[in-house]
Formats: C-alpha cells, structure tokens, sequence
C-alpha cells in the first residue's frame, strides 16, 4: 500500500503541475463602470494611469470599441452571454425597483465555462441575473458584500483576487469589475460626487491601504469634446479623474496578484468598459460619447502586435466568442470570422460577434463591410426609450423609437453639477458653452444619420437630405436584417405591431399602425 500511495502522491503532483503551467490557459477580464478614455494611451495627458498605459504597450489597442447599449446592467448581460439586450431579456437596470431580468434560458459565459471544466470567478460589480442564468464558481460581488468594498476598495479586490489565484489549479476566467468611476452623488454623496473620497484617509472616509489618492486641478483637466466647458462640468471631470486613477491602481495590484500566482505567462488579459461615461451624449446615448469604449488585449502567446492599434470595428459582443475561441470551446453559438475578408464565414447561429484572437496576428485588409450594432431599451425602469443603431467606419444611423417623447435623464446624472449647471442656465437664459442646447438633448427626430469623417460631434443630421437617401435606405435595411436576426421584439416599432404566431406563424409580418 506504501508504494500505492507513493505513486499516487506522484501522478498527482505531476498532473498538477501540468494543468498548472505549460498547458494552462486562462482569462482575466477587467471592466470599468462608466470608464471612458482618460488615460494617456488614448492622448489624455492629464489623467495619470500608469498601470493601464503598461497593459496598454503590452497590448493590441483597440481604437473602434463600441458597447451595444449604453447602460449598466443591460451592457453587462451582453457581454456575458453575446446576444444584444433585446435578445437576452436584460432590457434595463437590475436592482431594486427597476427589476429586470435576462430570460432564464439564456446560456451565460461563465454557465458555458463552466460545462467545459473552467473555474469562473467574479470580484465586483455583478448588477445582472437571475443568479441561475450567471452563475460563478467563486462569487464576491454587491450580493454579499457592500459594492463599496468590492467595486472601490482596491485592497478588498486585491485579496479577494489573490485568494481566487492562489485556489485555482484548472484553467480559469476571473472578471474583475470595478465600481470605479461610476458616480455615487445619487447613492452616496458623502463621499463625493464620484466617492473620490472614500477611503482616502479624511475624517469619516476610511483609507484604502494600497490607494495614494491623485488630485487633479479642475481649470487642467482633458475636457471631452460633448461635456460643457463650465467650471461645474469641469470640477465634475477632475473629480471622475481621481476614481479612474483608483480604477488605475487597482488594475496595477491585479495585474502583480495574476505574475505572483505564476499565471502571467498562459493568462489572456482583456481591459474595457462597459458604456460611456455618465456625462451629456454619454451614457444612456447611442451616440458615440455613449458607445465607443477603450480596449486592450493582451495574449502572452501571441505578441507580435503589442503596442500596436487596431482600427477594425470591434463590438463588446465580441468577447463571449473571443473567450471560447481561446479555450477552444467549440459551441454551437459561435461564430467563425474570416481575418482576410473581414467576413462572417457561419452564418448558423444566433451570435452576431466575431472571435478577436485573428486581430492579434494581423489587421484585416479591408474594413468596408464592418459594422457594430447597438440596441438600448430601457436604463432605469422610468426611462423608455428604445433605441438602435448601426455604425460603419464612415457612417451612424439612429433609429429613436420613442422620438415624440422627450429623451429621459437618470438619477445620478440629473444631481450632478453638470447637469444642474446645464438646467439651470438654460432655465435663467444664460450662455451655456455646449455643443447643443437642452432642448435638441431632449427632443430628437425618429431616425438619425451622421457622416463621422466630417461630423464627429454627430449633430448635422443628413436624414432629410435628399443625396443622402440611397444610403439611409441602405443602412436601415441593414439594420433591420440584424434586427430580424436577433430577434428583436421591437422590429416594427414604432409605426407597427410584429405578428408571428398563430394565422402568422409562417409568415411573419410588420402590420401597419397608421399612427
């Protein structure tokens, strides 16, 4: 029996040690809640983020990320199971009484993991369900901690990450998803608009062991191109620059946790951010301020385009099939993508992403047929305005299904300084330094087409335009194949009623509302 055991003893450690280096292959993703690009990578020269711009050099750089909804919990069940939010069920916010739900048969990434012998783990902002539907191996999350601890305490993230890499001897796929820089003026404002106090060592606000908090002048920041340039909206971004350089430090004590557990080397590193940030066109918005998203990927076997951009359209609804091409898992949900045509080569699945691995071998030769779609219903339960869009390299058409009513504005949002600064100068009449006025914030046609190369602000809208007709009809009939694809309930609103079962159920038909 001695000799059993000592064997036994042996097989082990050697399988161990098998799963555990050479063979290993593993995933981490980081998110961002409400990140945008304040970092120098993406030419932000005030906002300090030294760890994401070392990922960064390290990294393919991803400069046409987009999100496929500019809202929280909706963006995040996309990127968990691959389906738009029209498809997946998660038409809005998750929490209290806002109450949604994806459908309870929807196959997450980390249920599809973990059918295939992959341990899942989550350390922060979950905010998506039902729980049956997304369910981690290893669960830290607003559930069964303070989202504060988990989402802001990047010490907290630090040890929960560190006892997650030190437990896992099979492969694995951690999501790390930071609260950072959300805004907290709504929920806790005694930490500051963005908490950019909390845990900074002040009288009441706890201190954060690993965080050497990073002040920013109001009158120096980077001010994007869509935000007012008041003092209001400027104090506003100085203060959302504190949390990104949190978010920045945290990143650096995960990327240390990951080379200390000895799986730097055979772990696939994913950074980006689930929406816009929560400034006017951003979140909420499917204009660009509100999709476009800062990505890096970085492979430890494949480093040839390190440091290096790419310019094709990438979709957050790409990730899902990214993870399984690098597991190689071969679902019945994925899709194959032809790096020299740019083309989706199987079209038999309900998945409209494509794998992003290709993309760190080689560019594609041609971007002409590219296109990201994006599809926004509801964000709080209050706020119905439906919306899709498709976008080109050149162009952007918005379909705005809900266009005779004034665009919502959320909670949070509605008590920042940026906003209250909008409202009240719009309410006294006074100058207000913006691209746009309230009032064309608020009221917006029912379809919406940019040309990007000369309008990057998106506001000289060409639907109208006679010359222009041809290529909206294009658009729009692109649009709707995609619609028809994922099956959108919405296809034939808002000047129809979609009609698919009984006397319809072999011919489906868009019936006319006459409205």
């Amino acid at each position: 029996m001695d000799g059993f055991y000592v064997l036994f003893f042996i097989t082990f450690h050697v399988l161990t040690l098998f799963t555990a280096g050479g063979n290993s292959k593993n995933v981490l993703l980081m998110m961002a809640d409400d990140g945008g690009f304040e970092m120098r990578t993406y030419l932000n020269k005030i906002c300090q983020t030294p760890n994401l711009d070392k990922l960064a050099k390290q990294s393919l750089i991803f400069h046409n990320a987009f999100t496929s909804v500019s809202s929280c919990s909706p963006s995040r069940a996309a990127l968990l199971t691959g389906l738009p939010s029209h498809q997946n069920g998660m038409y809005g916010l998750h929490q209290a009484e806002n109450h949604f739900n994806s459908f309870d048969t929807v196959k997450s990434l980390p249920n599809i993991l973990k059918e295939n012998g992959i341990k899942t783990g989550i350390i922060g902002k979950k905010h998506v369900g039902p729980s049956s539907a997304f369910k981690f191996d290893y669960e830290q999350t607003e559930e069964n901690h303070s989202i504060l601890q988990v989402g802001r305490n990047i010490t907290k993230i630090k040890l929960l990450a560190r006892e997650f890499l030190n437990n896992s001897n099979e492969n694995f796929f951690l999501y790390v998803s930071f609260h950072d820089p959300h805004r907290c003026g709504h929920t806790n404002p005694e930490y500051g608009e963005f908490c950019q106090h909390f845990g900074n060592g002040d009288e009441g606000m706890g201190k954060i062991p690993d965080w050497t908090p990073i002040y920013y002048q109001w009158e120096q920041v980077d001010l994007p191109y869509f935000v007012p340039d008041t003092e209001p909206a400027r104090r506003d971004v100085s203060a959302q620059y504190t949390t990104i350089s949190r978010l920045d430090q945290g990143v650096g004590l995960i990327l240390e946790e990951l080379k200390n557990s000895g799986h730097l080397d055979d772990t696939l590193i994913i950074y980006s951010s689930d929406n816009g940030i929560p400034f006017p066109n951003g979140r909420t918005n499917l204009y660009d301020a509100g999709l476009r998203e800062p990505m890096f990927i970085s492979s430890p076997y494949n480093k040839e385009r390190r440091n290096q951009v790419t310019y094709s359209l990438t979709s957050l609804l790409d990730i899902v099939p990214t993870i399984l091409d690098w597991f190689e898992i071969k679902n019945d949900e994925t899709s194959e993508h032809d790096i020299k045509t740019n083309e989706i080569i199987n079209e038999s699945n309900p998945y409209t992403g494509k794998s992003l691995l290709p993309l760190l071998h080689e560019e594609p030769k041609n971007y002409s047929s590219e296109a990201i779609f994006a599809s926004h219903n509801l964000h709080e339960v209050t706020m119905y305005y439906p919306m899709r869009a498709i976008r080109t390299t050149r162009y952007k058409l918005i379909h705005n299904l809900n266009y005779k009513a004034p665009f919502p504005i959320d909670q949070d949002f509605y008590l920042s300084p940026t906003f209250q600064d909008i409202l009240n100068r719009t309410r006294s009449k006074e100058h207000l330094p913006w691209i746009k006025t309230l009032e064309q914030y608020y009221n917006r046609p029912e379809w919406e087409l940019y040309d990007l190369r000369s309008d990057v602000a998106e506001l000289n809208n060409l639907a109208d335009a006679p010359t222009y007709k041809d290529l909206l009809d294009a658009l729009k009939n692109r649009l709707f194949d995609w619609q028809l694809k994922t099956n959108d309930p919405w296809i034939c609103s808002p000047h129809g009623v979609f009609e698919n079962k009984g006397l319809f159920k072999d011919n489906p038909q868009c019936l006319g509302l006459d409205n």
